[in-house]
């Protein structure tokens, strides 16, 4: 892997071996994607998303996003799980992707005792009807116990399923589903600050029409699908585009590494 952006005098290359390019270790990918430091209030709250896209804007091949990734990406995945305190997820991601409960990993578990996390992140799944299995292991076995993020007026006999399940049914809106502009701030009162959505789209579409997103992690895939797959966020348009700008950029076998950042005032990268 080699970093092509910010540019430095010194290149990512020059550790590399004879014939191809260095390994990131895992601590090297962890400083790399930190997420911003405390400021003069504390920690405030601070959202990205993690998504890849094909060359020609592909963000699934035939429903999932596993054909269109590579090892590194994947490095990449494990990496954000690991420096976040709580993972997104819209509910047909979850029944697209399979979930499972976020495992806790040797690697990282230091890093996330010195940061005050718990040994691995929660699991926050969005959805207004509760159309899940609730006997799957993200329900029924995980490290710490999965988050339902919904309405106020959702359905009580699900959301009753969901609790006897041993999920926490928490309001993020008050209707049946959850109000976009009300998920950070609701993980924020359960104390969750460093918070990462895998999408799917929908959902990433949702926020970002919110603007409740500060970062987008994007892999662009070297690939080209064609078809009707979806882009990387759907749903309702913004107003006016909203401009983030580029942080960091790294490449490995083609694929690219972006990293991106809506600015704030007083913001620390």
């Amino acid at each position: 892997m080699r970093r092509l952006f910010p540019v430095t005098d010194v290149t990512d290359e020059t550790a590399a071996p004879a014939g191809g390019a260095r390994e990131w270790s895992l601590a090297e990918l962890a400083a790399a994607y930190a997420y911003p430091g405390p400021g003069p209030r504390g920690r405030e709250p601070w959202l990205r998303a993690n998504m890849v896209s094909t060359l020609d804007g592909a963000a699934q091949h035939e429903g999932r996003s596993q054909p269109i990734s590579c090892a590194a990406d994947m490095r990449i995945f494990g990496t954000l799980r690991a420096l976040a305190d709580v993972v997104v997820v819209g509910a047909e991601t979850v029944r697209q992707e399979g979930y499972r409960p976020a495992r806790a990993r040797a690697e990282f578990a230091a890093m996330r005792e010195a940061a005050g996390q718990g040994p691995a992140p929660v699991i926050a799944v969005v959805t207004a009807g509760l159309d899940l299995d609730f006997s799957l292991p993200l329900f029924t076995s995980p490290l710490v116990p999965t988050l339902i993020l919904t309405g106020a007026g959702a359905a009580p006999d699900r959301v009753a399923a969901a609790e006897r399940a041993g999920a926490r049914v928490v309001a993020a809106g008050e209707g049946a589903g959850v109000d976009p502009a009300r998920v950070v701030p609701a993980l924020a009162d359960l104390g969750h600050t460093r918070l990462l959505t895998e999408g799917g789209p929908r959902l990433l579409g949702q926020l970002v029409a919110a603007g409740a997103l500060d970062e987008l992690c994007l892999t662009v895939s070297p690939m080209l699908t064609a078809g009707d797959a979806q882009r990387i966020a759907g749903g309702p348009s913004v107003t006016l585009p909203r401009r983030f700008a580029l942080k960091s950029m790294l490449e490995e076998d083609g694929f690219l590494f972006t990293r991106y950042q809506r600015e704030r005032r007083g913001q620390r990268s």
